[in-house]
């Protein structure tokens, strides 16, 4: 279906995470272009929370209309901060961290329940962070074409142990409607952390089988919901201050 509405007066701006970078978003962005809709995807350098806002704020300036602001991983701390500008008139998180006032992914990462499984992040080098390549795709990517999952271990961006500990001042998602993608095969953020961000954060939620790397994995399943987003907020007047999604829902796609 064709988003029918006026292309020029909103942007869907997708916010990578960490060991990343924009071009993961390439087949999404194929697939919200063909529709219809406005698509930046900002270049994060991951090298604090407070730079990676600065970055993502000066898209959201230089982009058309309201803005549909959708963040991957440590990109949802990113939107969480970024998502209070004016223009921004909805969250996307696609298993995502979403800290609360005072929050940092350090913070929601510190203390995994028993059994859950552990990023296998490497030591620190020169205050960054790498993933160790031959356990990327297991944990990163298993969804993921064997080779592009080879090719994303190696082409890994390093991720600043500043953004880590960087603090949320004020979460954007307590006035904005916000919608969440849990990927229930996730072996980076477990999925039960996911549900408690996503209750939290008061989010419409759909539940998809998937990895971590879900947004490269099954590009139309993560596309369906933030055109979900951007149509629900065209519908409705947007009353930039106070303003939440009606009622949480949940969903299970399969």
């Amino acid at each position: 279906m064709t988003n029918t509405s006026d292309s020029n007066s909103q942007t869907i701006v997708l916010v990578h995470g960490g060991f990343v970078d924009g071009s993961g978003w390439e087949a999404v962005y194929n697939i919200l272009k063909k529709e219809g809709y406005v698509v930046n995807v900002v270049q994060n350098p991951t090298t604090s929370l407070e730079d990676d806002v600065a970055v993502t704020q000066r898209i959201i300036n230089g982009s058309e209309g309201h803005v549909i602001l959708v963040g991957h991983s440590y990109g949802g701390a990113v939107i969480t901060e970024a998502g209070n500008h004016p223009k921004v008139t909805g969250l996307v998180y696609i298993t995502a961290f979403a800290p609360d006032k005072g929050e940092s992914v350090a913070a929601l990462i510190k203390d995994p329940p028993p059994g859950a499984p552990v990023p296998p992040i490497r030591p620190p080098i020169d205050g960054f962070l790498f993933l160790d390549k031959s356990k990327f795709a297991a944990s990163f990517a298993a969804d993921v074409d064997k080779e592009k999952a080879a090719f994303m271990a190696d082409s890994q961006v390093p991720w600043g142990v500043a953004a880590l500990s960087g603090t949320i001042s004020e979460p954007a998602w307590r006035t904005k409607p916000t919608w969440y993608l849990v990927a229930t095969e996730d072996k980076m953020i477990p999925p039960p952390a996911q549900r408690f961000m996503s209750q939290r954060a008061g989010a419409n939620v759909v539940e998809v089988a998937g990895s971590h790397a879900i947004y490269v994995s099954q590009p139309g399943a993560v596309a369906s919901l933030i055109k979900d987003a951007a149509e629900a907020v065209s519908k409705r007047p947007f009353a930039a201050e106070n303003e939440r999604a009606s009622a949480p829902q949940t969903a299970a796609i399969r």
